[in-house]
């Protein structure tokens, strides 16, 4: 079997084997893409500033999310509709990160229950992410069953109010359910795999929403609900009443903006996650490793104590570390443990973990840093820009 040395490998057989409306339901981004490119080519303006001679004979990645331990400042993040790309996805996702020592976190646009992902991994750190409806006995409903499953916390999702113009999904004609074109049946022919999965696994279906709407599975009305039935109404008052329902922790998850993190910090929340919902919302936004410093300085200045996490463009170990060292408590994997479900399923996804986390104990090592603490801004040097670059170069070839 090939050997894959990099999350890129197993993007590329995930690619080989899905179809092209799936894969580019994975990977698309926004409009032209413009933040996709961004949230990757952003890490890319820092640089390490190794120290030599520091023992790392020791080196652990191991941290603590609110008391509990993990294997490294990472968690396998939300992604929504993942039986397109494997079936009964959520819960290999949920068992490869528990194997891995990591948390994981539901979707609300899962396509298995959350009971069945707890029954998959009954020792596993598993968190909820939450969309809220017009009809909040929706969300109110995933609550409870969460809670009653044993999830620990919650990830309120504020960046969707309505979903992103996608011209991918326009172009491939991505409708849910899926429509039997004779283009889509073409490119099934060319991907038996995948078509043999569907056929014999099912199409996926928003199990959770279901359940929580006390209906049965009906792919094209539930999701209506997430991409027409939003609950535009909602505010920073709102979170009290998500306290109401919730008495674990309670991250905001879209947060861009100094203001915006200060307000989620006024209104009581535990943590925020820095992200722009993998570029897949807003066509033209910075990335989120670029706003991290400034957001995690402003919030440091006044109490109480928030847990910043971040999301978007993590594809080495290195993107951990570095964001870690930008103050970031941990990073949200997303496209990534994607990539190795799609490839190879659950044995996919526990490949893809064990190749973060040995990226980022190496880089760690290669540092200096024998513990997550180490991992400071002195460890990272902003580089100057390609285009400086090119006009530096210039200039000296064509001295004024």
């Amino acid at each position: 079997m090939h050997a894959f040395s990099c999350v890129e490998d197993y993007r590329r057989a995930a690619r080989r084997r899905l179809t092209k409306l799936a894969f580019d339901y994975l990977e698309g981004g926004a409009e032209d893409g413009d933040a996709l490119r961004r949230n990757r080519d952003a890490f890319g303006q820092w640089g390490f500033a190794p120290r030599v001679l520091s023992d790392t004979s020791q080196t652990s990645s191991a941290t603590t999310f609110w008391g509990r331990e993990a294997a490294a400042p990472m968690a396998v993040g939300p992604t929504g509709l993942n039986g397109l790309f494997w079936p009964r996805a959520d819960e290999l996702l949920a068992r490869a990160a528990a194997d891995a020592g990591l948390p994981f976190v539901l979707s609300t646009a899962s396509t298995s229950l959350l009971e069945d992902v707890r029954a998959a991994v009954p020792d596993g750190e598993l968190w909820l992410q939450l969309y809220v409806q017009q009809d909040r006995r929706i969300a109110e409903s995933m609550m409870r069953r969460a809670r009653e499953a044993g999830f620990r916390t919650l990830m309120l999702t504020v960046d969707t109010p309505v979903h992103g113009k996608r011209d991918h999904d326009t172009r491939n004609g991505f409708r849910l359910p899926l429509r039997l074109t004779p283009r889509l049946v073409a490119d099934c022919m060319r991907h038996p795999h995948w078509s043999w999965q569907m056929l014999t696994g099912g199409a996926p279906q928003l199990r959770n929403i279901a359940q929580s709407v006390g209906e049965r599975a009906d792919l094209a009305r539930h999701a209506a609900m997430l991409s027409r039935q939003m609950d535009l109404s909602l505010s920073w008052d709102d979170l009290s009443w998500v306290r109401r329902h919730w008495p674990g922790e309670v991250l905001v998850k879209g947060i861009l903006t100094v203001d915006d993190a200060r307000q989620a910090q006024a209104h009581g929340a535990d943590g925020i996650v820095v992200s722009n919902h993998g570029g897949r919302q807003l066509g033209s936004t910075l990335a989120p490793v670029e706003v991290l410093p400034t957001i995690v300085d402003a919030l440091s200045a006044s109490a109480p104590a928030m847990s910043v996490f971040l999301d978007g463009g993590v594809r080495r170990g290195a993107d951990v570390a570095k964001a870690v060292a930008l103050g970031a408590k941990g990073v949200l994997l997303g496209r990534a443990p994607l990539y190795g479900v799609a490839a190879r399923g659950g044995q996919g996804v526990a490949g893809v973990l064990a190749l973060l986390l040995g990226e980022l104990r190496t880089t760690m090592q290669l540092l200096g840093c024998a513990s997550v603490d180490a991992l400071t801004p002195q460890r990272l040097a902003r580089l100057p820009s390609l285009q400086t670059n090119e006009a530096g170069r210039a200039n000296q070839a064509n001295p004024l």
